[in-house]
């Protein structure tokens, strides 16, 4: 698949790390140094403007190893891109740690993996199918 980007970071363009990576890294761009305290959280640019096709999205998603051991996390996770979205991505950075944490320009901080998407059509009815499962909500089925 080959998708319209826009570049106006300092860095390379967002790459797949390995051959079967679901995900590719995105770097901050910034002027300088950004600190999140506790708890806070920022608007984190990257200097990327993407054209997603029709019936696409790209999705922000933490990077694992950031969050173990730094605490930092993405809100709104997975956040979501349109297609017909064309600003700069942002990425909104959360400090989940006790402790401040610093994201320097050209830190990869998030992950972005493309999903095909379709929208639905409603069809309204006055009753649903019996399934299996049935109105069992949250840990119905037990823990183990």
């Amino acid at each position: 698949m080959k998708i319209k980007i826009v570049n106006q970071s300092k860095h390379p363009l967002p790459e797949y790390k390995t051959k079967s990576s679901a995900g590719m890294d995105i770097r901050a761009n910034l002027s300088g140094m950004v600190t999140l305290s506790p708890l806070e959280r920022k608007l984190i640019p990257t200097g990327l403007f993407i054209e997603l096709p029709e019936g696409y999205e790209a999705q922000i998603r933490p990077r694992s190893g950031l969050a173990l051991n730094e605490g930092l996390g993405i809100l709104n996770s997975p956040g979501t891109i349109d297609a017909d979205y064309r600003g700069e991505i942002g990425v909104i950075a959360v400090n989940l740690s006790n402790r401040v944490i610093t994201i320097e320009d050209g830190e990869r901080i998030c992950q972005m993996v493309i999903n095909r998407v379709e929208q639905a059509e409603w069809i309204p009815v006055e009753t649903l199918e019996d399934s299996e499962r049935g109105a069992g909500g949250f840990g119905h089925t037990g823990k183990q």
